[in-house]
């Protein structure tokens, strides 16, 4: 009896983890460059009332006999497929057309990230919202001396191109692009970008266009992957999990109660 009511409560725990996972997919639906997550369940170790037994010269083998303990959380699987393009106009606004991320440096940490939405600070450093540095593909930040260009751009190779004061041409640094062994591995760490982590493996750095990395549309940034109809679907699908769970244990205790006051 009570093995039910353990199986109930790992059913509550995570139905109402899904619930988390969608709500913040929803949450993040218009967050520029966000990847969506799901929650990947696995049942629990099974006890074993009867283990399995061979032929023998007097009867024929039988099956074990096996009964679950729950449920557990496997995985929650980050979706890395494209979002949309939004066109913006603005020359700092890059979209990856394909595979990679790019290599911005937070303080002493390397990050990766699909959103673009960049800009030049005050020293002409080209930054993220939150201020963190857009590296090239030599690993430095990537400044360009604005009083020192009539106008400038971003092919879709990544090299920053201009002309410079004398309308002469002018050729900046070449934005890098990162992609890994397995990028589903890689941990986020908040302002929608990534970390490496022990199961991501190393970056592989590289300029747009090659090896197999995407390339760069300039004026347009990628939106939310997420998929609304698929997460509504999925707030449904926990919290019938999540009813269905609590049932158990409503269940169950209705049987303890009646098995308690089996001598009255």
């Amino acid at each position: 009896m009570l093995r039910s009511l353990f199986a109930g409560i790992s059913g509550l725990r995570v139905n109402q983890t899904m619930l988390d996972v969608t709500g913040n997919n929803i949450a993040n639906a218009n967050t520029t460059g966000f990847k969506s997550s799901s929650a990947v369940f696995s049942d629990t170790l099974s006890q074993m009332l009867t283990a399995a037994s061979g032929e023998n010269a007097e009867r024929g083998g039988t099956n074990p006999i096996q009964v679950g303990l729950g449920v557990q959380l496997a995985a929650t699987m980050t979706n890395l497929n494209q979002g949309s393009a939004q066109t913006t106009g603005r020359a700092t606004d890059l979209m990856i057309q394909g595979d990679g991320f790019f290599v911005v440096q937070d303080g002493e940490e390397e990050l990766y990230t699909r959103a673009g939405a960049f800009t030049f600070d005050e020293t002409g450093t080209l930054v993220t919202p939150s201020g963190m540095r857009v590296q090239d593909v030599n690993g430095n930040d990537i400044t360009i001396d604005m009083d020192n260009l009539q106008s400038y751009s971003i092919g879709k190779d990544g090299v920053i191109r201009g002309v410079d004061v004398n309308g002469d041409p002018w050729t900046g640094p070449t934005l890098a692009i990162a992609d890994f062994p397995n990028p589903m591995g890689l941990e986020r760490a908040g302002d929608t970008a990534f970390r490496v982590s022990a199961n991501s493996g190393d970056p592989v750095i590289g300029s747009a266009g090659t090896g197999g990395n995407g390339t760069i549309m300039s004026g347009a940034l990628e939106m939310s992957n997420v998929d609304l109809a698929a997460e509504f679907t999925n707030l449904i699908l926990a919290q019938r999990g999540f009813q269905a769970s609590s049932r158990v244990i409503t269940t169950s205790d209705q049987v303890l109660e009646d098995l308690v006051n089996i001598k009255r």
